[in-house]
């Protein structure tokens, strides 16, 4: 199973991966501990030196590290056919330890590599590296989270099995099964309906005001976040079951599946788009004036703040439209 090719992919860029963070993250404490940008000694100008080629490799890692949360779930799903009652990525994640905590993990260390590949751009943009220490503070926050990951990864792929009988999605994700997913799966409709549309109204109205006076940045952020995981949850609990039009299928992995047209992977760029982009909105917002970050991150913060709420506006319109046109029903 570990010669795989997708699963040597992705076992192989993590582990580049891990080594260019390990490396970056070495020269990191370093940045932390004796940077100056006044100072004009040999070592000061050894960082300013090194931290465009970190800088470099920590993007091209981080990107991976994004990219590679889909490259997962499309493995995971493409390797189901190979155990025994597995029906997509749900069956494959449950036949051996450690798949639905990897996917997890992999679900805050997206976010997190996000928001970094955000506050390195805005740094970038400025002669100062007024940003420097907040970047290298948060990637060595990165660093253990990705190296855990990489372990369960190996963990998790290691132990896959084709002689291992697993559950299938509907067994998973039914309604009074004990879990997170049976539990997201047997929320009340109605009430999820509501918190999702109020969260979304909130998130749109703050993201609004935001854009038209500059303030309320910390409040977006959070109803950003906010709005992205009850929206993962009203997936679950209800618009999925107009897209596959049954009335007790709450798989969210089917809906990467050709069937139906692999629109569960837009929805969920959308969705991982829009947090990423709202959190780095209030990252950022304690720097905003802060020498040239001036002229900088208030621009900055107005188009991530519009790319926000396009995403959500995106996954809105997605999820509208296959409710208004699906034959499906809940109400009968």
């Amino acid at each position: 199973m570990i010669l795989h090719p997708a699963i040597l992919a992705l076992s192989v860029g993590s582990l580049l991966c891990c080594l260019m963070l390990f490396y970056a993250g070495w020269y990191g404490v370093r940045i932390l501990t004796d940077w100056d940008l006044a100072s004009g000694s040999e070592l000061q100008l050894t960082l300013e030196r090194r931290t465009y080629l970190l800088s470099t490799l920590v993007a091209y890692a981080l990107a991976f590290q994004t990219v590679s949360l889909f490259l997962f779930i499309f493995t995971a799903d493409r390797l189901h056919p190979l155990f025994t009652g597995a029906m997509c990525a749900a069956g494959t994640l449950n036949a051996a330890p450690y798949g639905y905590q990897l996917l997890i993990l992999k679900l805050v260390n997206f976010l997190l590599a996000g928001v970094w590949l955000l506050v390195n751009h805005a740094d970038t943009r400025c002669y100062d590296y007024p940003l420097i220490r907040f970047k290298y503070a948060l990637l060595l926050l990165l660093v253990p989270t990705i190296l855990i990951e990489f372990v369960l990864q190996c963990g998790f792929f290691l132990g896959l099995h084709a002689d291992v009988i697993t559950s299938c999605c509907g067994s998973l994700f039914s309604l009074g099964r004990a879990g997170l997913a049976g539990e997201l799966a047997g929320l009340p409709v109605k009430p999820t309906e509501t918190v999702f549309v109020g969260g979304m109204a909130l998130t749109l109205g703050c993201g609004t005001v935001f854009l038209r006076t500059g303030r309320g940045s910390y409040l977006f952020s959070l109803a950003s976040f906010a709005t992205f995981a009850v929206s993962i949850a009203a997936l679950i609990s209800f618009i999925c079951l107009y897209i596959y039009e049954l009335p007790g299928h709450h798989c969210p992995f089917c809906l990467l599946q050709g069937e139906y047209g692999y629109i569960g992977y837009l929805l969920y760029a959308t969705l991982l788009g829009g947090a990423v982009t709202g959190l780095a909105v209030g990252v950022l917002t304690p720097f905003r004036r802060r020498g040239s970050m001036v002229r900088v991150i208030p621009s900055l913060q107005r188009r991530l703040t519009a790319i926000s709420l396009l995403l959500y506006l995106v996954f809105c319109c997605l999820s509208a439209y296959n409710i208004i046109f699906s034959s499906f029903r809940l109400d009968g």
